[in-house]
């Protein structure tokens, strides 16, 4: 019996690395904020990028954005790149979407999520702990909405077409 470790074609995933690529944290209402009731509307902006540096090595870009606004005026951003690098090699091509895409983004938010908290609480703000994300999801819904548009589009070829 062959040990799965060094069978060939084994699907292999891997984390290699996890590091913050970027980060910034902006307090344009300060000091005048301070003085105000701390009712702020926050808003959590994600973005995920990724980029092949090698054949079956990705980086991975998780971009969580923190906006706190009291009376429209912006009380502070907090961004962060959260970045890691992984191995994904001999999984099927319609599995490497949904890795790229959720699996791997779902391990660096927690990351992610400590930065944010700790960028609040230094610019002195109360802390704020982001909620954990459902990452299948929000990829489940991209696509849904993907494939919508796609139709829509196909639909609208059809009819200027006839």
């Amino acid at each position: 019996m062959s040990d799965p470790k060094t069978a060939p074609n084994q699907p292999e995933l891997a984390l290699q690395r996890i590091y913050v690529k970027d980060l910034s944290f902006e307090a344009p209402s300060t000091p005048e904020a301070f003085n105000e009731a701390w009712k702020p509307d926050i808003n959590i902006e994600l973005n995920m990028k990724h980029k092949a540096l090698e054949e079956g090595v990705y980086e991975i870009v998780l971009t969580v954005t923190a906006t706190a606004k009291a009376q429209e005026k912006v009380v502070f951003i907090a961004e962060v790149k959260q970045a890691g690098i992984f191995v994904a090699r001999n999984f099927p091509k319609e599995h490497m979407d949904l890795l790229l895409n959720s699996y791997c983004p779902s391990m660096l938010f927690p990351y992610a999520r400590e930065v944010i908290s700790d960028l609040v609480t230094r610019g002195s703000f109360p802390q704020l702990v982001l909620a954990p994300i459902d990452f299948n999801a929000l990829y489940e819904q991209q696509n849904q909405q993907a494939n919508s548009q796609a139709q829509s589009a196909n639909e609208s070829t059809i009819i200027t077409e006839r």
